[in-house]
């Protein structure tokens, strides 16, 4: 492998990061007009008169199914045409669709809109992870990614504390159209700010080979990816990740005020806060640590968030068995900050093991077997736990729900720790880390 340096799309460092924290704004108010839903869960069920079913399908399901598979077809675009573009409109998109969650009137409207919103945000993420990827060498893509990973807590914190209070202030029909409003201006400063870096400039090229090969064909690109070892077992640990995170994520606001009586203005302010700031470190650490640690051993990008997992079990316990909201709370900051830790790994890896013209494919890919999984199937798994509880226990429910989810976060352990064999095996991704 020679390594192409004349091809490097922009010497400026400093521009570089901007652009990573300029795509980290945008995921921002991507997670943030996704996960607003949960903080206005109470309010939206009382009102449109929802199961705890219907709000998990509506908090997961109905989004998950739009976004992951709109995110293959976008992430073919993408290999193909100008990301940021593709993201502008995205953002664009899930914006309208966000407000338009104000105006629904029954179960099946909010369902349609929150489907929107998925349809929106499935042109977010992968086609950023590719540009991202484009502006940062191997070495430092780990650092990179979290940075764009930031998006995922502090999006979420924004999303619990601003959607609780304007909820509380103005009703939560308003809490929608405001969060949705701001996407339209992000979108065309990304046009204006952000430039479109050649593909592959900071990656090695095959010896004797002038340029990186084009983007397969779309049944070649994820027939190459599910014959790939290394990126299956990556999706899977991430699924079950994500499935222990979305379970909790969705469901925390309710159950800290169901369960453990914790006040609707608490929960906007105190939850939000420990969200953010658990989110925040969770992911910087995580990133920080695979980028010093997977170079000596390139297992660490799947021990990090194996241990971390692992760490997380007995604070489930306790959440669970805490009398106090405030005791609830310092139990809950366990599994909110371990599990951010298996997110930038695992895009860290997708993004090394593949030639630069597939990035954006893998990239959605992930997504797609992540979110299934994970968003599409955590919460309705809560909820529907909850629903056949709720006759012999009433607002307790929640916990039987709770309870479920600890024996998958064993598994998600064990799945880890089979991906970091493969990992350690993974020609192309050791010569992509050396």
């Amino acid at each position: 492998m020679s390594v192409q340096t004349a091809a490097t799309p922009h010497k400026s460092t400093g521009y570089s990061y901007f652009v990573a924290w300029f795509l980290a704004v945008v995921y921002t108010l991507n997670f943030l007009d996704r996960q607003i839903i949960s903080i206005l869960g109470k309010d939206i069920s009382a009102e449109l008169h929802l199961t705890k079913t219907q709000f998990g399908l509506l908090g997961g399901t109905s989004f998950a199914l739009l976004y992951t598979t709109c995110g293959i077809g976008v992430a073919y675009l993408a290999d193909r045409m100008s990301r940021k573009g593709i993201i502008a409109v995205a953002c664009a998109i899930w914006s309208v669709f966000t407000a338009l969650c104000g105006t629904a009137q029954n179960f099946t409207q909010i369902l349609l809109y929150r489907m929107g919103v998925g349809f929106g945000e499935a042109g977010g993420s992968p086609p950023s992870y590719s540009l991202i990827s484009d502006y940062f060498p191997a070495e430092r893509r780990g650092t990179a990614l979290a940075i764009y990973s930031l998006g995922v807590p502090i999006g979420s914190m924004l999303g619990a504390f601003a959607g609780g209070k304007l909820a509380l202030a103005y009703g939560w029909r308003t809490a929608f159209y405001i969060v949705g409003a701001p996407g339209i201006i992000l979108a065309i400063l990304l046009l204006v700010l952000v430039r479109e870096p050649k593909r592959g400039g900071l990656d090695a090229v095959a010896d004797g080979a002038d340029e990186h090969p084009p983007a397969p064909p779309l049944m070649k690109a994820i027939g190459g990816f599910f014959s790939n070892r290394t990126l299956v077992l990556t999706a899977i640990s991430s699924a079950m990740s994500a499935f222990v995170g979305y379970a909790g994520l969705v469901w925390n606001p309710q159950f800290l005020e169901a369960v453990k009586g914790m006040a609707a203005p608490d929960v906007a302010t105190y939850y939000a806060l420990a969200l953010g700031a658990t989110g925040v470190v969770g992911t910087v650490v995580a990133g920080w640590l695979v980028d010093r640690l997977g170079h000596k051993d390139r297992r660490w990008f799947a021990w990090v968030p194996a241990i971390a997992f692992a760490m997380s079990i007995p604070f489930w316990f306790g959440l669970i068995w805490a009398p106090t909201w405030q005791l609830a709370m310092l139990f809950l900051i366990g599994p909110m900050l371990m599990n951010q830790a298996y997110l930038a790994p695992a895009l860290t890896v997708a993004q090394n093991a593949v030639a630069p013209a597939q990035r954006t494919m893998t990239g959605a890919i992930l997504l797609f077997v992540l979110n299934l999984v994970g968003l599409g199937v955590g919460p309705v798994y809560v909820g529907w736990i909850a629903d056949k509880m709720e006759p012999a226990h009433g607002d307790q429910a929640l916990a039987y729900g709770y309870a479920g989810v600890i024996p998958f976060v064993l598994l998600t352990v064990v799945a880890h720790i089979a991906a970091s064999v493969s990992i350690g095996r993974d020609k192309r991704l050791a010569a992509a880390l050396t």
